[in-house]
């Protein structure tokens, strides 16, 4: 079933270039701001407006959240969220109208599947918040999705495609939501630690890439290679208040799902973000309560992620299933 993140106060819409293999994710409000944070766990990061999440920002309030394909590029699909946004009088209020603010965070997908010169527009953004929606939110390689892989590590001709997943966990009436774009350097773990997407080995089955690094099989001397894409994007959002203190630590203690599930993650490769979100105002609940809640709606949005992309059909060399 797909993920309903209507409880949570919350639309997503994705936009896709099929031809070009990329694209990007919108989450927004269904009818105003929310509260929210971020957790940067890699050093290869691409990001915008990430200060107006601190908790010493004048800033208070977020009206959309952009994860996009493009690397660099893809932040200036921003501008499309903000003229949307603008356009319904929806932004931070200032004299003479309203500053829309629009954090966002980039995966690295320039030619790994496509064109090197396709990046998601402003108008795919513009479109995606217009198109967004509550229920029935697409998972697999589509949005910021599109050039996910996984496992390349060792080489693109060894990857699996990755992708996006939505996941919901509820308890009582505390519920916590999940989006995951992996588009990871490791491998994708399910619930019990077997690998279910990354590098596949000549002999059948998966390299596990974690083990091979840690045993000095796979160096980046060794290859010669430059850095290839590496991240994992990530949006958790809770229904309860909270503060911009707990706001943010709720993105940092979501961030171990993605240490749980994507082996290794967070390296020096990897650009991965967590933002977390949460209602301004309303009932709160144990902040303990939420991140657990949080981190297990993310665990399930990553295997969601590549389980839904797995069979879709990739590019040449890039199989769907392990070998």
């Amino acid at each position: 079933m797909p993920a309903d993140f209507t409880p949570l106060g919350l639309a997503v819409g994705h936009a896709t270039d099929e031809n070009g293999v990329t694209g990007l994710t919108v989450v927004r409000g269904i009818d105003g701001p929310f509260r929210a944070g971020v957790a940067l766990l890699g050093r290869a990061t691409g990001t915008r407006e990430l200060d107006a999440l601190s908790p010493r920002h004048v800033v208070d309030r977020v009206d959309a959240i952009l994860l996009t394909g493009g690397s660099a590029y893809g932040l200036a699909a921003a501008a499309g969220v903000m003229r949307w946004m603008e356009e319904r009088g929806r932004g931070f209020r200032v004299a003479g109208g309203v500053v829309p603010i629009v954090p966002a965070a980039v995966i690295f997908d320039l030619a790994p599947l496509g064109r090197f010169d396709a990046r998601p527009t402003a108008m795919m953004a513009y479109d995606a918040s217009e198109r967004a929606t509550g229920n029935v939110i697409a998972e697999g390689s589509v949005g910021a999705g599109t050039g996910a892989t996984v496992g390349k590590e060792v080489g693109i001709e060894r990857a699996m495609k990755g992708g996006v997943g939505c996941a919901l966990e509820s308890a009582g009436s505390c519920t916590a939501g999940a989006i995951a774009v992996v588009n990871a350097l490791g491998d994708v773990r399910d619930e019990r630690g077997a690998i279910i997407a990354g590098a596949r080995a000549d002999t059948g089955g998966f390299i596990d890439i974690e083990r091979a690094v840690a045993a000095g099989e796979i160096t980046r001397s060794r290859t010669g290679e430059q850095p290839a894409g590496h991240t994992t994007l990530a949006v958790v959002a809770v229904n309860a208040a909270m503060s911009r203190v707990d706001v943010e630590q709720l993105a940092h203690a979501a961030g171990a799902a993605i240490h749980r599930r994507i082996t290794p993650s967070g390296t020096s490769f990897d650009g991965d973000v967590v933002f977390s979100i949460c209602p301004i105002d309303g009932p709160g609940a144990p902040p303990l309560q939420m991140e657990a809640l949080a981190t297990r709606a993310l665990e399930r949005a990553i295997e969601r992620a590549v389980r839904a992309a797995r069979g879709r059909p990739g590019a040449p060399g890039l199989a769907g299933e392990a070998a």
